[in-house]
């Protein structure tokens, strides 16, 4: 499954970081921010909570930019 999900971030070397530690999060089995568009897809490996595992997306994105907005 894949969601998209609107992003706040301002500067496109965070925004590949961001998509790095997003791949890297359990339950993620793809991800892609586009930083023109402020969005980040997600594809969710089968059977995740996706809550839970947004929950821990957007807490690895805060590591790598504090101010970031992940409109969940």
């Amino acid at each position: 499954m894949k969601k998209s999900y609107t992003i706040e971030v301002d500067c496109a070397n965070c925004a590949a970081k961001m998509e790095q530690v997003t791949k890297k999060v359990d339950g993620v089995k793809g991800a892609v921010i586009n930083f023109i568009m402020q969005q980040l897809t997600v594809e969710f490996e089968e059977n995740a909570d996706i809550t839970t595992v947004m929950a821990a997306v957007v807490k690895a994105c805060k590591k790598v930019e504090p101010d970031c907005e992940i409109a969940c």
